[in-house]
């Protein structure tokens, strides 16, 4: 989805503007200083902030096995609606699969979460890349494959077909489809385990990251939505250190408004204590596929990701789609290659949003600026009178 969301501000600005700005200017600071932007502004599928590049916006990842194969679907430019041609020439899409990092399934709770549990994150590596460039009407430019076998015998496809995800705000709605027919025998043998994620960059820039599905829509983690997997347990662990801290100082306030931003942080942006795993997709022939194991073009991944305790998009699919939630997709899919339903009519894009508030933001400012330099100088003529007065009584 992200990119972009609310960077936390470090400690020691906050200490110092604390004793200074009062709680009440503590929150402005600590609101503020969450809402630095991102290099980048996209993130996987059903992220609430705009896009500024949506061709480079990743949708979905999908890893599954069918027979002798695995599936993988890799899906980018959530809500297309418009016909080709697309500029697709600037961009790479590439997937990659780490084979040999060592996974546990001991802990179930992050197995039912991620699917299982990264051992070493600190040391995800990319045995396997697929480099994926598309011309402008979404035919193959060039694909290659590093650390695979018997790559003449997968099987791809690319196009537009209808986007997959089980969410009213993208029913009717298009995406760009890279599927790919992996045989068994392009990886080692008896590989029973893997970790993958997905990136986008452009002109050799990263841009979005996908791992396990929605993990990047929610707000809280759009600050990792350009790092490498293996980076990631440590940005997260000392983006949490920091946002405890504030959490914590404005909660034990008294003024019941510190205690409110408190409440607006934990919901919106507070790292939880099982939020400390890297964003990738776990698979594993050890236990029967779906979502958070790898993830089937079937699965309610927006239901089953609010039974452990992010259920943003779920409340999102009911305020958009009504009752009762829809939780399947809007297109059966077909049991043909290749499996996405057949995209939905090309339409004219909506025009974009036709005002801005910036005028208005602008606006504010000045008059803010307009009142606080008047009240400097009401201050600075009673001071400069009482001076004149003290002297003069001085002098009697």
């Amino acid at each position: 989805m992200g990119h972009r969301f609310l960077q936390a501000m470090g400690l020691n600005t906050l200490k110092k503007a604390l004793p200074r700005a009062g709680i009440m200017g503590a929150a402005v600071l600590v609101l503020l200083g969450l809402g630095t932007p991102q290099p980048a502004r996209a993130s996987d599928h059903a992220d609430p902030t705009n896009l500024t590049d949506p061709t480079a916006n990743i949708t979905d990842l999908f890893f599954y096995p069918d027979g002798d194969d695995m599936i993988l679907i890799f899906d980018v430019n959530r809500a297309l609606l418009a016909p080709k041609p697309y500029d697709l020439a600037p961009y790479d899409y590439e997937i990659h699969m780490d084979l040999t990092t060592p996974l546990s399934f001991q802990d179930a709770a992050i197995r039912a979460r991620y699917g299982g549990t990264v051992l070493v994150p600190d040391q995800i590596h990319p045995d396997v890349t697929i480099k994926v460039k598309l011309q402008d009407d979404v035919t193959l430019k060039s694909v290659t494959y590093t650390g695979l076998k018997d790559t003449d015998k997968i099987k791809t496809y690319f196009g537009v077909r209808d986007d997959p995800f089980v969410f009213p705000r993208f029913f009717k709605k298009n995406v760009i489809a890279m599927v790919m027919r992996i045989p068994k025998s392009a990886f080692p043998a008896d590989q029973h385990d893997f970790i993958l994620w997905g990136t986008t960059a452009k002109d050799g820039t990263e841009i979005d990251h996908v791992g396990r599905s929605i993990r990047t829509q929610l707000p809280r983690f759009g600050f990792i939505n350009t790092m490498a997997p293996k980076d990631q347990l440590k940005a997260l662990m000392a983006r949490k250190a920091k946002l405890d801290t504030i959490y914590n100082y404005l909660h034990s306030a008294k003024e019941w408004w510190a205690v409110a931003a408190a409440d607006f942080l934990q919901f919106t942006l507070q790292l939880r204590p099982y939020d400390l795993q890297p964003d990738v997709m776990v698979y594993t022939d050890r236990f029967p596929v779906g979502y958070p194991n790898g993830r089937l073009l079937t699965d309610d991944v927006v239901a089953q990701t609010c039974a452990f305790g992010d259920c943003l998009l779920q409340e999102i699919s009911f305020i958009e789609g009504g009752w009762p939630r829809a939780t399947v997709n809007d297109k059966p899919f077909t049991a043909e290659w290749p499996y996405l339903a057949q995209q939905w009519p090309d339409q004219k894009p909506a025009p974009s949003n036709a005002h801005s508030v910036l005028p208005w933001v602008i606006l504010g400012l000045v008059v803010l600026f307009l009142v606080a330099w008047a009240v400097v100088e009401i201050i600075r003529h009673l001071i400069r009178h009482l001076v004149r007065w003290w002297w003069r009584r001085v002098d009697a």
